[in-house]
Parts: C-alpha cells; sequence; structure tokens
C-alpha cells in the first residue's frame, strides 16, 4: 500500500501494454457498423482483399484493426456469439508474440 502511489506515476510493463492496445480496439469498435453493413460475399471477399494488401507491402499491424472487426462480424453471423473487448485485446497481445491468458467464468 506505501508504494500505490509509485504505481500510478510508473505503470506496470502490462499496464503500458494495454495502453498501446486499447486505441487499437476503439478502431476495431470503430470499423463495426461499417463491416455490419457488408453483405456476406463481401465478408468474405475480404480474406482476399488482405493478403492482396499484405502482397502489396503493407504490415500485419495496419491490417490488425479491420481483420478483427471482419472476425467480430464472422463470428457473430455464423455464431450467434459476438467478441468484445476482452478477447480482441487477447487476440492483439497473441498478435503481437506474447503469450495472453483471459480468466473465464
Amino acid at each position: 500500500m506505501a508504494f500505490a502511489w509509485l504505481k500510478k506515476l510508473i505503470p506496470s510493463k502490462n499496464d503500458r501494454e494495454l495502453r498501446k492496445i486499447f486505441p487499437i480496439v476503439d478502431r476495431v469498435n470503430a470499423l463495426e457498423p461499417g463491416i455490419q453493413k457488408l453483405s456476406d460475399t463481401e465478408l468474405q471477399a475480404k480474406t482476399a482483399a488482405f493478403r492482396q494488401r499484405l502482397e502489396n507491402g503493407e504490415d500485419l499491424d495496419s491490417l490488425a484493426p479491420e481483420a478483427f472487426a471482419v472476425v467480430r462480424e464472422a463470428g457473430w453471423r455464423r455464431l450467434k456469439m459476438r467478441h468484445y473487448d476482452v478477447p480482441i485485446i487477447g487476440g492483439m497481445v497473441l498478435h503481437r508474440g506474447n503469450i495472453s491468458e483471459m480468466m473465464t467464468n
């Protein structure tokens, strides 16, 4: 407890990583309404579009928000299960090559 003020002043490595990921999650959330409007065919075509963008030199980090938004929508349409922010954060952690541990109830 004596060092609680220090934790606020100097965040942990985990907190620093989360601060980097939160803007990406916000971007995924912002893309959701546009992705929802796509037809099933257009949604499926996103995979080929992502591959083409990768071949054209775009990096995975720039594709990640849109790809996660597409996965979220595909999960909803097929499974009727929506990926909330925590699974998106876990996916971003894995995408960055780190270990992600999430607790379920």
